[in-house]
């Protein structure tokens, strides 16, 4: 696999802080897992699968639980642009 110049420079990144850790991530994740109706599809191109696999991975979560929480997030108002 190989990876882009932003995946490679992810760790010096993640090193100088450039990243907002979220606090109880996972436990939300898997509440918003439990709390699922409806089953949804969608298309997304493979490079943003991938990261969205990379990302998921590093919380210790599987990838859909991860993109669930994330849309959740969004909806509800918490997920917000670091401006760093």
């Amino acid at each position: 696999m190989k990876l882009t110049k932003e995946e490679k420079d992810m760790p010096d990144s993640v090193e100088k802080g450039e990243w907002k850790q979220i606090s109880n991530f996972a436990q939300e994740a898997a509440e918003a897992t439990l709390r699922k109706s409806k089953r949804v599809n969608i298309r997304m191109t493979e490079r943003d699968l991938t990261h969205f696999q990379k990302a998921a991975l590093h919380e210790g979560l599987l990838y859909q639980t991860f993109i669930s929480s994330i849309l959740h997030k969004y909806i509800n108002g918490r997920l917000v642009e670091n401006t760093r």
